[in-house]
């Protein structure tokens, strides 16, 4: 199984990919863009420039498209979709990048794991974190994951509870997922 976890920042995408890897031993986790370009040694604006969030949507769709069947990814390209549409980077029409290649990338997915801002919020979000925009990326990966705006056909999960039922209900979701004849 692909599994491409996505949600706005501070959601505890990261905790529950590690959480996941540590039900699932067998599974490769590939690190969430930004942290991989800062490894390189790019350095991001902060809070990122709509460049960087291009960048991070280029070097998304390029780990989405490398060849491995056991993998959990800390963020998908239609994250960084969802912040060029939310946040003030200028015309949300222009991706900078062709719909059809996020949707071949997002292809390559098993399944997609949904993380929201959930009410009364999980996440300690501190005040120099900037809430509106965080709304906005939940709204519009809302809207792009879970409402299947792209038509990206990918199955999706919305997790929610603590996070021992969010692990919970991820590897069910794979369990459930593995057990169905295979559909590549």
């Amino acid at each position: 199984m692909r599994v491409g976890v996505t949600g706005a920042h501070r959601t505890g995408k990261t905790s529950l990919v590690e959480a996941v890897a540590s039900e699932l031993p067998t599974y490769e986790v590939i690190d969430e863009p930004y942290r991989l370009l800062e490894d390189d040694g790019h350095e991001l604006a902060d809070p990122p420039s709509r460049e960087d969030f291009e960048l991070q949507l280029r070097v998304s769709i390029e780990l989405l498209g490398r060849d491995s069947k056991h993998v959990l990814f800390d963020r998908t390209p239609v994250d960084f979709v969802a912040y060029l549409h939310a946040g003030d980077h200028g015309d949300d029409g222009d991706l900078g990048i062709d719909l059809d290649d996020i949707r071949d990338a997002m292809a390559g997915l098993d399944l997609v794991v949904f993380v929201p801002i959930e009410d009364p919020d999980r996440v300690v979000v501190s005040a120099s974190e900037d809430r509106r925009l965080r709304r906005r990326v939940d709204q519009r990966l809302r809207q792009l994951v879970v409402d299947d705006m792209l038509e990206l056909g990918v199955d999706t999960l919305e997790v929610n509870g603590d996070l021992a039922t969010r692990v919970r209900q991820v590897v069910r979701a794979i369990a459930a997922a593995d057990a169905r004849p295979t559909r590549r």
